[in-house]
């Protein structure tokens, strides 16, 4: 493990210079053109050190990048993205720097950072012939921040014929891991009702705002936050003018929960919700597009794993759980051991003050290789 150690520290600059290469060509989600600038970057390098680079287009995103190192019937699938929540632009904003052990700029935390991390541990299990019959497939795609519509099937894909999977998104403070994550889903609530002159007929009318205001009330009741079951009334919206009984009013309803049966139950019950007033209607579309990642047997070891090899180097490694959801949801849902977080440390993700602690890079790319080591030989 030591060696892992010895070749990530030879290669510290190494690592802030594919960082920064990657941090310094922005790159979002709504700009295939930008993401895309990125991606040829990405792509040149990983090229350069042995990868067989593969562009999967995609009409609504930026192209998404299949990448693989050596041979073997087993396979580990490291995952993330590199489209970023920040226009182009923003580093006028943001300058990228290294001020006072951190390093700043859009999208470095979120998850450049964490690409990087993959590179150099992937580089160091060739290089020390540590593979052992597993190949290495990097997965980069370019529409995570908004949905990953056009890279789920993909993902998937992969993490079928894979044995583990490593998500490269940002860890929780202070570099623990990521065990488990909330499912996420959206739903859109459209009531119905019948317009009349708020003065002169307001009996022959039907409220859709009214009606929207007891099906939130209903919505509510579905919560459950010690169970981490959560649904938040993000967006509402109705009527025409206040002397006009309306006739349709509208809500978007975020919700999260921890586990699939808590997901289901959840969309069951919103997809069940029936008017409350006489003579108004209710449409109720959406779901949980993101299942849960739960802390499944096969995440526990992973997680070992990676704890082992953090102690093997002087490190204690924690673990918790994520509000938000990944790419790595997909995966775990399909029963494929997936262990979340093993990016950068820092703060910061889609705000102004995104960055990495620089001296953690090294010893986390170092675990990722104890971690990959681990699989490899398993």
């Amino acid at each position: 493990m030591h060696s892992f150690l010895d070749y990530c520290l030879a290669n510290h600059d190494w690592l802030l210079e594919f960082i920064e290469s990657l941090v310094a060509i922005e790159s979002p989600s709504d700009d295939r053109e930008a993401v895309n600038r990125c991606g040829a970057e990405l792509a040149g390098r990983l090229a350069a050190i042995g990868g067989e680079v593969t562009r999967v287009s995609a009409a609504a995103a930026g192209d998404h990048l299949r990448v693989g190192f050596g041979q073997g019937p087993a396979q580990i699938l490291l995952l993330g993205h590199f489209d970023t929540v920040w226009p182009v632009g923003q580093l006028q904003q943001m300058p990228l720097k290294r001020e006072a052990g951190r390093l700043y700029g859009p999208g470095v935390f979120d998850m450049k950072a964490g690409i990087g991390l993959a590179t150099l541990a992937t580089r160091a299990l060739i290089d020390r012939d540590r593979l052992n019959g597993t190949r290495i497939v990097m997965l980069w795609t370019t529409d995570e921040e908004v949905g990953s519509a056009t890279s789920r099937a993909l993902i998937e894909a992969e993490a079928v014929k894979s044995k583990a999977v490593l998500v490269l998104e940002p860890s929780l403070p202070g570099g623990a891991l990521k065990t488990s994550r909330k499912g996420v889903g959206q739903f859109e609530l459209i009531a119905q009702g019948v317009s009349a002159h708020a003065g002169l007929d307001p009996g022959k009318g039907v409220s859709a705002i009214r009606e929207l205001a007891r099906q939130i009330l209903a919505i509510e009741d579905l919560q459950e936050p010690a169970a981490g079951v959560t649904l938040t009334v993000g967006v509402v919206s109705g009527g025409t003018r206040a002397n006009v009984v309306p006739a349709e009013a509208r809500a978007t309803i975020d919700a999260r929960a921890i586990t699939r049966s808590d997901a289901e139950r959840v969309q069951r019950a919103m997809l069940a919700l029936k008017p409350q007033l006489p003579g108004a209607r209710l449409s109720v579309s959406g779901g949980f597009d993101r299942p849960p990642l739960e802390r499944s047997p096969g995440v526990i070891t992973l997680f070992e794993f990676a704890k082992a090899a953090a102690a093997e180097i002087g490190l204690t490694l924690d673990e918790g759980s994520a509000g938000g959801g990944s790419d790595g949801n997909f995966t775990a849902a399909l029963g494929i051991p997936t262990l979340d977080g093993c990016g950068a440390i820092g703060d910061g993700a889609h705000a102004l003050h995104e960055h990495v602690e620089i001296d953690a890079l090294v010893p986390r790319a170092a675990v990722i290789c104890g971690v990959l080591d681990r699989i490899a030989r398993a």
